[in-house]
């Protein structure tokens, strides 16, 4: 469950809430910093041209940073958003990087020439199954001939649980931010979370201390 082969603990929904509201509050990291460091980690992970597909919340903006990283590497193929007008905060300022870099922001999902796509639809907030067009992009990813790479957990598996909802992400790599998330071990998350590995994104330890959860 680590790249060091040592087993950390884990985090769950309500306690990443809070461990990233400290961040900011105690420790005065902006969260835009960790989103950038979230979205180099995720960009790491991608070997290939690569499509990324996000949501309209902080895991969204966690893949339009990959995207800003895949472009400067040369491997960017595509970035589709369900609603970039939706964004707000840290996301909407990721979002508008790219603009700026002249990289446009599909409203539709086009896979064509991707060998990854990367799963930034749904994060750890999920308690009900993906509706409209999430469901329709989840169900597309699952049917393409990509390697899908899911950015924290996969889209429609609930954080806590393991719970897997209809439909979920069939991801063949996930990249756990921070720290794994209980559901990524239970019930159906074995199953769709392929190969897991965590990324380091620079949250200060004491923060996760303050939440009861000690990092070894």
């Amino acid at each position: 469950m680590s790249s060091s082969g040592r087993r950390l603990p884990t985090l769950s929904s309500a306690q990443a809430r809070a461990a990233d509201a400290l961040v900011g509050e105690r420790f005065g990291i902006p969260i835009d910093w960790l989103m950038a460091a979230a979205g180099w980690q995720v960009a790491r992970m991608c070997r290939g041209r690569t499509a990324v597909v996000c949501g309209r919340g902080n895991n969204g903006g966690d893949g339009l940073a990959a995207a800003r990283h895949l472009y400067r590497w040369g491997r960017l193929q595509s970035v589709a958003c369900i609603d970039p007008e939706a964004l707000t905060g840290p996301a909407a300022r990721q979002a508008e990087a790219l603009r700026r870099l002249g990289i446009p922001i599909r409203t539709d999902l086009d896979l064509a020439g991707a060998q990854v796509a990367v799963d930034a639809l749904l994060g750890t907030g999920l308690a009900r199954a993906p509706e409209g067009r999430y469901a329709e992009w989840i169900r597309a990813l699952n049917a393409a001939t990509v390697r899908v790479v899911a950015v924290d957990l996969p889209s429609g598996l609930e954080a806590d649980s393991g719970r897997a909802h209809d439909p979920a992400v069939e991801a063949d790599l996930t990249l756990t931010l921070g720290l794994p998330k209980p559901g990524l071990l239970e019930a159906d998350g074995p199953r769709l979370s392929g190969e897991v590995w965590v990324a380091d994104i620079g949250v200060p330890f004491e923060a996760y201390a303050a939440q009861g959860v000690e990092v070894p």
